[in-house]
C-alpha cells in the first residue's frame, strides 16, 4: 500500500503577520542529522559496545518522583554504572542529575553520557499560558520566542530534551489534553508546531541553550473516541492525512530530533507497534531520522490492548516497528537480549536503533562535554529573567480572547470601584495550569496582585471554592458587589481538571460557581466574567447573565500583569479562538471545517425549515463561538475583495486581496483570516479551510490592503485515488475576522 509523500496534506503558511511565514520545505527532514562525521563516530562506538550496552541506550528510566504513569524505575544507579540505562526522564534537582552523569562518565565501561529529558510543555520556571491559550495568539514569532525562553531555562537545569510540541489536532473539548495542543485546524497547527521546534532547538543543537524537541503523540491521539484519554482511535487514512498528519509533518520538517509514539491504536494496531506509522510513514515518507521514544509504558500497554500476548511479544513488536527507546516500561531492558539471541530481533536492527540515539547525543555535544548542561553558576541566575517575564506577559495578554463586551463595559477606567470575586481571583497556583512541573506558584502574579497595582479601589472576596460553598461566601460577595461600580468574577475549571487523564463529560462551569453568578446578577451591577480554563466550555447559561466575558485561559506566571494590561485598556485584546466553543456538549465533537452532507441543514447561520436535514431537533448546529472568533475594543470592517490572475491553470499561483479598516475609536490588532472551498472534488471537501492569516496593527480609522498568496499546495489534497494534488474546478474564497467571514469572491482552476 505505497502512498506518495505528496499525499501528505500540508499547507504553506503564507502572508502571516505582515510577512510571509513559510513552513519547512517538504522532505527537509531527510539527512538532517546524518552528517558523515557523526556516522563514522557512531559506527566506531558501536563496534566497541556489547549487546547489553547497546540495549542500555534504548532504555529510559524515570527519575525519582517523575511519574506520570503507573510505575517507577528501581536501582537506577546500578543500571547506569553497568551501562544498562543511557537515558533518564527527569530528576528533582540539578545536583542529582550531575551525580547520575558522573556515575556514567566515571564508573561505566563505555563512558557514554546520559541523556536527560523532561516535560517542558508551556514553560520551565517561567510558565507561559496553557498551550491552547498560546495558540489563540496566532502570533508565530512570539510562540517561537516562548519555546526559546523555555529551552534557555530548562537547559540551565540539566534538561536536554523536552517532550513537546504536542501536535495532536482535536475537535473534542471533553479530552483533557486539548489544553496541551494548538486546537482544531491543521494549517494553523502546522505553523505553530514548526515554530516550537525552531524555538526549542535553535540553529545548532550543540548550543548550550538548545534542547531537543519531541513531536507527540504520533499519531492521531487527538481523535480518541468519546474524548476519553488513552481511548481507541478509528478513522480513514484519508481523514488522517488531510486533518491530523500535517502538524506532525511540519514539526519533523522543521528538524525535530525525536518523535513520541501515542497511546492509541491506528488502523487496529497500537502506534507503538505500528510499522505503517513508524517505518513507512514517519521514516520513509517523512524522512525522519532522529529517534523514536514511546510514551510512558506504552510498550507494556500493548498487552492489554490485545495485540501482544506478553511483554516479551510487546517488546518484539515495538523494536521491529523501529521504536528506539522504551520510556519507563523496562521491556527492552528485560527482554531484548533474549529476542536477539532467539533471532526474533536482528542485531542489525539493534545497531541501527542504538546508533540513532548515539547520533543525537553527538549532535547535542554530550560526547564533547557531558556536563555542558550542568553549569551551577548559570543555574543560579537562569530563571525569571526580565526578558523571560516580558515575553511571558506579552504572550499571555495576546492569548486572552474577548468573547463578549456588551455596551463596551471593558476596558474599565482607573477611577472605578472594582469587586474582584471568585475562586481564581487570588490563587497563584491556578494561574500556572497543568503540566507546570517545574513552575513555582510563589512566583506567579495572581489576578488580585496585578489589578491592585493599577486600581486604587478594589475589593476582593472569594465567594466560593471551585465546587463547594464557604461560610458566608455568597453574603460577602454580594456585599462587595453592591459597594462597587463593576464586578470582575473569576469562574472556570481548576487546573487538575485539564491535561492528561482529565477527561470530562460536562463542559459547564461547576454549579456552585454558576449560583454565585446568579446571586451577583441580582445586585444589578455590571458583571465581567474572567474565564479561567484550558479547554472550550459550554457558556450558554453564563453569557445571558454576564455583561462581558474575557477568556483568560490559565495565563501563567505573569497572569495578573497581563490581565491588568487588558482590563485597563493599556492593551487591546486580539486573541482568536483556535477551538470551537459549543452551545452544548451534545454538539461535540464540533469544528468549523466540516463536510456538507447530502442533506445539509444550513451552513454558517442559515437554517432550513425542512426537518429531514442533518440537524438536531431542539438545538441549532451552530456553535456558541466559532473557530477564529475574538472581539476587540475597536471594530474592523472588511471590504473590496479581489482575485488577481483568475482563472488560473493547474500549478499556477494567484493573489487574493481585501481591505481591512479600523472603524472604531481605538488602535488595535486584527487577525485577518483567509478561507477557501473547493465546490466539487473527486472526494467531498470541507465547507471551509483556513489557508492563510495575517496579524495587522491598525490605528483608529486606518485602512490597509492585505494580500494573500494562494499556491498549488493550498489547493491540493488527497484526491480520489489518494494522490496529492490540485483539481480543476470552481472555488470560493473568504476573508474576514473568523471562520464565519462573509466577504466572498471566487476563482476557477482550469
Amino acid at each position: 500500500m505505497k502512498k506518495s509523500i505528496e499525499c501528505l496534506f500540508l499547507l504553506l503558511c503564507l502572508s502571516v503577520f505582515s510577512e510571509a511565514q513559510t513552513l519547512p520545505k517538504r522532505g527537509a527532514a531527510k539527512n538532517f542529522y546524518q552528517d558523515q562525521a557523526t556516522k563514522i563516530k557512531v559506527a566506531n562506538l558501536l563496534k566497541k559496545m556489547t549487546l547489553e550496552e547497546k540495549i542500555g541506550q534504548l532504555v529510559l528510566f524515570a527519575g525519582k518522583g517523575m511519574i506520570t504513569g503507573p510505575s517507577e524505575s528501581q536501582n537506577m544507579d546500578e543500571y547506569v554504572v553497568k551501562g544498562l540505562c543511557g537515558n533518564v526522564f527527569g530528576t528533582k534537582t540539578l545536583a542529582d542529575a550531575i551525580r547520575i552523569q558522573k556515575l556514567a562518565m566515571e564508573k561505566s565501561r563505555m563512558k557514554i553520557p546520559v541523556l536527560f529529558g523532561l516535560d517542558v510543555i508551556h514553560g520551565f520556571k517561567t510558565i507561559f499560558p496553557t498551550n491552547l491559550g498560546i495558540s489563540s495568539s496566532w502570533d508565530i514569532p512570539e510562540i517561537e520566542k516562548f519555546a526559546q525562553v523555555s529551552a534557555t531555562e530548562a537547559s540551565a537545569a540539566g534538561v536536554m530534551w523536552t517532550y513537546s510540541p504536542m501536535c495532536d489536532i482535536s475537535y473534542d473539548p471533553r479530552w483533557g489534553r486539548v489544553s496541551e495542543g494548538s486546537g482544531e485546524d491543521p494549517f494553523l497547527g502546522s505553523c505553530i508546531s514548526a515554530a516550537m521546534v525552531r524555538g526549542y532547538q535553535g540553529k545548532n543543537l550543540a548550543a548550550p541553550n538548545s534542547i531537543m524537541a519531541c513531536v507527540k503523540h504520533f499519531a492521531a491521539y487527538g481523535a480518541v473516541q468519546a474524548g476519553r484519554d488513552y481511548n481507541t482511535v478509528d478513522m480513514s487514512e484519508r481523514a488522517f492525512r488531510d486533518y491530523y498528519l500535517p502538524p506532525y509533518r511540519s514539526a519533523v520538517d522543521a528538524g525535530a530530533a525525536t518523535v513520541m509514539t501515542s497511546f492509541n491504536e491506528y488502523d487496529g494496531v497500537p502506534a507503538t507497534g505500528n510499522k505503517f506509522l513508524m517505518k513507512k510513514l514517519l521514516r520513509k515518507e517523512l524522512g525522519f531520522n532522529g529517534f523514536i521514544v514511546t510514551d510512558f509504558s506504552a510498550i507494556n500497554e500493548m498487552v492489554p490492548h490485545g495485540i501482544a500476548k506478553d511483554e516479551t511479544s510487546a517488546a518484539e513488536l515495538a523494536i521491529n516497528a523501529g521504536v528506539n527507546m522504551d520510556m519507563v516500561g523496562n521491556t527492552y531492558l528485560l527482554h531484548l537480549k533474549k529476542l536477539v539471541q532467539t533471532g526474533k530481533v536482528s542485531m542489525s536492527a539493534i545497531n541501527k536503533l542504538c546508533g540513532e540515539v548515539l547520533g543525537m547525543k553527538y549532535r547535542l555535544g554530550l560526547f564533547d562535554d557531558p556536563y555542558r548542561y550542568f553549569n551551577e553558576e548559570r543555574f543560579k541566575t537562569a530563571f525569571y529573567k526580565p526578558e523571560a517575564l516580558d515575553a511571558c506577559r506579552s504572550l499571555a495578554r495576546k492569548s486572552m480572547v474577548l468573547l463578549q463586551n456588551n455596551n463596551n463595559l471593558l476596558p474599565i477606567p482607573l477611577n472605578k470601584k472594582i469587586a474582584l470575586i471568585g475562586p481564581f481571583a487570588d490563587n497563584q497556583r491556578e494561574m500556572l495550569g497543568s503540566w507546570a512541573i517545574s513552575g513555582e506558584a510563589k512566583h506567579a502574579v495572581a489576578f488580585l496582585s496585578g489589578l491592585q497595582k493599577r486600581y486604587p479601589t478594589i475589593t476582593y472576596t472569594q465567594g466560593c471554592k471551585f465546587t463547594s460553598e464557604i461560610p458566608n461566601g455568597f453574603e460577602y460577595a454580594v456585599k462587595a458587589a453592591e459597594q462597587s461600580d463593576v464586578v470582575l468574577l473569576t469562574l472556570g475549571l481548576p487546573y487538575e481538571w485539564s491535561g492528561e487523564a482529565a477527561s470530562l463529560t460536562s463542559l459547564q462551569i461547576p454549579d456552585i460557581q454558576y449560583r454565585l453568578l446568579e446571586k451577583l446578577k441580582q445586585t444589578g451591577k455590571p458583571i465581567i466574567i474572567l474565564l479561567v480554563t484550558a479547554r472550550p466550555m459550554d457558556l450558554s447559561r453564563e453569557i445571558k447573565l454576564a455583561d462581558a466575558v474575557l477568556l483568560t485561559w490559565q495565563p501563567g506566571t505573569m497572569a495578573g500583569e497581563a490581565l491588568a494590561d487588558i482590563v485597563t485598556g493599556d492593551f487591546n485584546p486580539s486573541g482568536k479562538l483556535t477551538m470551537t466553543f459549543p452551545l452544548t456538549v451534545g454538539q461535540v465533537p464540533i469544528h468549523y471545517n466540516v463536510k456538507n452532507t447530502g442533506r445539509p441543514e444550513g451552513i454558517l447561520g442559515t437554517k432550513s425549515s425542512n426537518k429531514y436535514t442533518s440537524r438536531y431537533l431542539f438545538t441549532p448546529n451552530n456553535p456558541l463561538y466559532p473557530f477564529g472568533y475574538g472581539l476587540s475594543y475597536t471594530t474592523f470592517d472588511y471590504h473590496d475583495i479581489s482575485v488577481e490572475g483568475n482563472p488560473i491553470k493547474i500549478g499556477d499561483r494567484l493573489k487574493v486581496s481585501a481591505t481591512v479598516t479600523n472603524t472604531g475609536l481605538k488602535d488595535g490588532d486584527e487577525i485577518a483570516q483567509l478561507y477557501i472551498r473547493d465546490l466539487v472534488g473527486s472526494v467531498t471537501r470541507p465547507v471551509r479551510e483556513l489557508k492563510g492569516f495575517q496579524k495587522v496593527h491598525l490605528h483608529a480609522g486606518e485602512s490597509k490592503r492585505l494580500v494573500f498568496n494562494i499556491t498549488p499546495d493550498n489547493l491540493s489534497f488527497c484526491r480520489g485515488d489518494m494522490s496529492f494534488g490540485e483539481e480543476r474546478g470552481n472555488y470560493h474564497v473568504w476573508i474576514g475576522g473568523d471562520s464565519n467571514a462573509t466577504l466572498e469572491s471566487s476563482f476557477i482552476v482550469r
